[in-house]
């Protein structure tokens, strides 16, 4: 697309400047029908008003384009949207040491350009050249001055089934930034002289034809003031450090817990507060336990006397063994509960959860002929049929 200067495509169009895309997709369809060359055939007026509007839909209806045009005032597909975008947000921060000042903004000569891309006369491609240099310059990284918090730190820790239902002390290695020993957090050693490119101001002048650029020295990254960057953290002014760190673990934690620890993050910079540490809790198994949140579940087998005269039967807690009792005519897969003989809550000291106790009929396996009388015995004298309620509901 060639270049184009001064051209207000929204009037080209007859929309506003806050126009939606489908307004804009409206206003050219409905122009483009008055103007379409087999409306008007011969017509060369109506012809350029037809290229007109097919290039203010063309940029207009292009997010990227638009923000470019929005931004800049013309569009070139030499223009590289990006840093033109990155521009935008530079001359929206207010500029400042490490935004990009324009001075001058003449943009007259650009109207027109049909050179050869990269000539000194007129083209693009020196003035894309001149961006890109402008832009790498703005995105040089810069030590902030003022305090900086140190970043958070997250770890996940594994704690056995006991140490989550009881808590208990746990120890872990982690590794955290802490400030050089060198340098003191300064990132420099010796003292700092002024920076001989921009004398100290932090910023340098850039010409490009009728356009005058101040972007931040690429020399100092703009804090106008040259020192030796520290051989112990090369200029970070953190070094990496291996740190035993001691935690508890409430009694009652549970699976996938946060535990914070203020400041054992990694250390701020300049004065600033360190971080914190967080630790991702993820509980053991058990043999025989199933923790659901606060609550124990277990399997309890019992006799087919058990289930079917009642007993009370010893079944093991998370605190010891406990009595249970078997109501009569208990069936398998029946689950009974044990207030409070789960797990502490880690927020509610004091309050527990229960254990559910799933029961289990045991079958026995018949040994003997006297046995097996009985058995048929016991048959004959409770003759009901437990299938007969499914065929009730077929």
């Amino acid at each position: 697309m060639p270049t184009t200067a001064n051209k207000d495509y929204y009037a080209v169009l007859g929309v506003k400047k806050t126009a939606s895309q489908e307004e804009i997709r409206k206003a050219f369809r409905k122009a483009a029908r008055k103007y379409h060359p087999d409306v008007n055939p011969g017509d060369k007026r109506a012809e350029e008003k037809f290229k007109e509007i097919s290039e203010a839909n063309d940029i207009l209806s292009d997010e990227k384009k638009r923000k470019v045009y929005d931004q800049l005032g013309f569009y070139s597909d030499q223009i590289d949207p990006a840093q033109a975008e990155a521009y935008a947000r530079q001359q929206t921060a207010g500029g400042g040491r490490s935004g990009v000042d324009f001075e001058g903004f003449d943009f007259s000569n650009f109207s027109g350009m049909g050179g050869q891309p990269g000539t000194a006369s007129s083209g693009w491609g020196g003035f894309k050249d001149i961006f890109s240099g402008i832009f790498s310059g703005a995105r040089e990284p810069q030590r902030p001055h003022g305090p900086q918090p140190g970043t958070d730190l997250e770890y996940q820790v594994t704690v056995d089934f006991w140490t989550a239902v009881r808590g208990g002390q746990m120890r872990l290695q982690i590794n955290r930034q802490e400030i050089c020993p060198t340098c003191h957090g300064q990132a420099h050693t010796g003292s700092a002289t002024t920076c001989p490119e921009c004398n100290g101001t932090g910023q340098v002048t850039q010409m490009g034809g009728r356009m005058k650029f101040n972007i931040p020295c690429p020399r100092c990254n703009g804090t106008g003031r040259l020192a030796n960057a520290c051989a112990t953290c090369h200029g970070e002014g953190v070094v990496p450090r291996s740190e035993a760190v001691e935690f508890r673990i409430k009694p009652g934690t549970r699976d996938g817990q946060r535990i914070r620890l203020p400041g054992k993050g990694n250390v701020g910079l300049n004065g600033g507060p360190a971080g914190d540490l967080f630790l991702i809790v993820r509980t053991g198994t058990h043999p025989v336990f199933t923790r659901v949140g606060d609550d124990i579940q277990i399997t309890v087998p019992i006799t087919i006397a058990e289930a079917s005269l009642g007993a009370k039967v010893e079944v093991p807690t998370i605190d010891g063994r406990a009595h249970l009792k078997i109501p009569p005519g208990t069936q398998s897969g029946q689950k009974l509960r044990m207030r409070e003989r789960g797990v502490e809550n880690a927020q509610n000291p004091g309050k527990r959860g229960d254990e559910i106790v799933a029961i289990e009929v045991a079958v026995p396996h018949l040994q003997d002929e006297r046995s097996r009388e009985i058995m048929r015995e016991l048959a004959k004298l409770n003759p009901q049929d437990p299938r007969a309620a499914l065929f009730d509901k077929v």
